[in-house]
């Protein structure tokens, strides 16, 4: 008689608000210092120790990395790496920013993100 009914449980926020959470936790990592811009990222082939050697210089051991265009050999490095993540500036969310304890941004990805969240 009272059979389940499905449900959705689904929660929509306005594109306003969602920049506006963005834009408090990048300043929120600027302001812990969590926050380092580096001019580029270069790998030139598929070594993730490299990548590993850059991100203990860095002092990162958690981190998102956001980049401005797709370096495919990058990616595939740093996916190896346990606790890194690697994003474009086009899918940057609000969750990431907060989830991974430092932020590194490429310098064209600042400008990028300058651009469009400014």
């Amino acid at each position: 008689v009272f059979a389940p009914k499905p449900r959705e449980y689904r929660f929509s926020m306005n594109k306003k608000l969602r920049r506006l959470a963005l834009k408090s936790a990048l300043s929120t990592k600027l302001a812990e210092g969590k926050l380092i811009v580096v001019d580029k990222i270069d790998v030139a082939d598929y070594k993730t120790k490299t990548v590993v050697n850059m991100l203990e210089k860095l002092g990162v051991c958690k981190g998102l990395i956001v980049n401005a265009e797709l370096n495919k050999f990058f990616v595939k490095s740093a996916a190896n790496v346990q606790g890194i993540k690697t994003t474009l500036t086009n899918t940057i969310n609000t969750y990431d920013v907060l989830k991974y304890d430092k932020l590194v941004l490429t310098a064209d990805a600042v400008k990028k993100i300058e651009e469009v969240y400014a």
